[in-house]
């Protein structure tokens, strides 16, 4: 059988899954990296929507339609802010990812893809992160045989690099 977990390189607004997800900020109206590359694909209707759910606290997540995006839906998630590591923030990133796992069942999604989520300005090292996100990836699989296919995408070929070492480990 075929491992349900795959780490791809590339723009995450372009993949027909069910559900892409959106490292988004507390207010979900957008921002830089993949929350603004998202909200410009998907057009202001996805921002237009966003203004209705009244943010989203770090850990936690919020689903979307897509609009223009071929993904169905989007799953806006907020992750830490790199702090050192003692202000909480593995236990906030794991969060994410439970939360999205948990829209994602709820809804009946069967394809997922995830970005490096606070990988970017957020400054989460980039080691410490794909552990997170690998470790959450596998126990969601087995605990959600509905769930077909997890994608974790990276924007380069290092990031990507970390995450397949990460995700063979996990």
């Amino acid at each position: 059988m075929p491992d349900r977990l795959e780490v791809v390189t590339g723009d995450i607004t372009r993949l027909a899954v069910d559900a892409i997800v959106n490292a988004a900020n507390e207010s979900l109206l957008g921002g830089g990296g993949v929350d603004g590359a998202i909200h410009r694909a998907a057009g202001p209707e996805l921002l237009a929507y966003c203004r209705t759910l009244g943010g989203c606290p770090t850990g936690e997540a919020k689903i979307t339609p897509g609009f223009r995006l071929p993904a169905e839906h989007v799953i806006h998630t907020v992750g830490p802010v790199w702090r050192g590591g003692s202000q909480g923030e593995p236990g906030q990133l794991a969060s994410c990812y439970r939360a999205c796992f948990r829209l994602a069942k709820a809804h009946g999604l069967r394809s997922l893809a995830f970005p490096a989520i606070s990988c970017g300005v957020y400054g989460y090292p980039r080691e410490a992160a794909a552990r997170i996100a690998a470790g959450e990836c596998r126990s969601a699989l087995a605990g959600n045989p509905g769930l077909e296919r997890v994608l974790l995408v990276a924007f380069d070929e290092a990031m990507a690099e970390t995450l397949r070492t990460a995700t063979r480990s996990a």
